[in-house]
């Protein structure tokens, strides 16, 4: 069991709006950086991710290090930090300093990583996500979800919509069959626009993603992105029209899937999405 961070190590760092301004971090918008500030916000991501005292937690994007002091000082035994922005780097050495071997940093570009491999496992994932690669970054770690214990992750609200959604709504795609096909997903709580420095035009949302072992519906990976691509491309269309561009027979495709061939994609559950799948692996084996 991880030993807690000493209060006096993190009190002894400045303030992080003080950081920030002495170290010029003004945020970039190419970056999709939004620093988040609120003690109370890190602090209560922090407690979301469970026991953050065991195992290796990776951090995407910290910035200055609001949500990395939040996560020590809930009891992080080792963090693994991914950083792009050299001007955060300075900022976070200081943390390092202060906590000694707790945080480990990493200059790079967090698409270029293989977040699976870092660390010890249990692996968790907490962080506010960059918002121009949150989406990139979370369709590539569903890849391999089981790595991970949970990811305890920030994205924009429409993101987590869409993360989160069920069947029989507009909002319903293929993120939400990808995400809940690997995972159970919960949406923890709203952070409004104002509790970030500089405030982004629209609301945030934490949302927990915890990967099963292993997908409760079995299918291929591939063949279940090509259904969702096709199901979803067309939308409005019943799926005998959507899944015509798929390269088989769309009525026998539906046929062997049990699925009504006058359901639309929105209508589908994740599992009858995997047994579509299914039959359009059976199909392209047929000679």
């Amino acid at each position: 069991m991880a030993t807690r961070p000493s209060s006096e190590s993190l009190d002894g760092l400045p303030p992080l709006g003080e950081v920030i301004r002495s170290h010029g971090l003004t945020a970039r918008k190419s970056l999709g950086q939004h620093f988040l500030l609120d003690l109370n916000l890190t602090g209560r991501i922090a407690r979301a991710a469970g026991n953050i005292g065991e195992g290796t937690i990776i951090e995407i994007g910290p910035g200055p290090g609001g949500l990395t002091r939040a996560l020590l000082a809930e009891g992080a035994d080792r963090i693994i930090a991914v950083e792009r922005d050299a001007r955060c780097l300075a900022a976070l050495d200081e943390i390092r300093a202060a906590t000694g071997d707790r945080l480990h940093i990493i200059e790079d570009d967090a698409r270029d990583v293989d977040v699976a491999a870092l660390g010890d496992p249990p692996r968790r994932i907490v962080a506010n996500l960059p918002y121009n690669i949150a989406t990139h970054l979370l369709i590539d770690w569903l890849a391999t979800a089981e790595a991970f214990e949970q990811m305890v992750l920030m994205f924009q609200k429409e993101v987590a919509d869409r993360i989160t959604a069920t069947p029989g709504g507009k909002i319903y795609g293929r993120l939400s069959v990808a995400a809940n096909w690997r995972c159970r997903t919960e949406r923890l709580f709203n952070v409004p626009a104002r509790a970030f420095t500089p405030s982004p035009k629209v609301a945030s949302a934490v949302v927990s993603l915890t990967p099963f072992d292993t997908p409760p519906y079995p299918a291929d990976p591939g063949d279940l992105e090509a259904v969702t691509a096709a199901a979803f491309g067309q939308r409005r269309k019943m799926l005998r029209g959507a899944l015509k561009s798929l390269e088989v027979d769309a009525a026998d495709l539906l046929d062997r899937a049990g699925v009504a061939p006058d359901a639309r994609a929105e209508d589908l559950s994740v599992e009858q999405f995997a047994a579509l799948a299914r039959a359009f692996t059976a199909l392209r084996a047929s000679p």
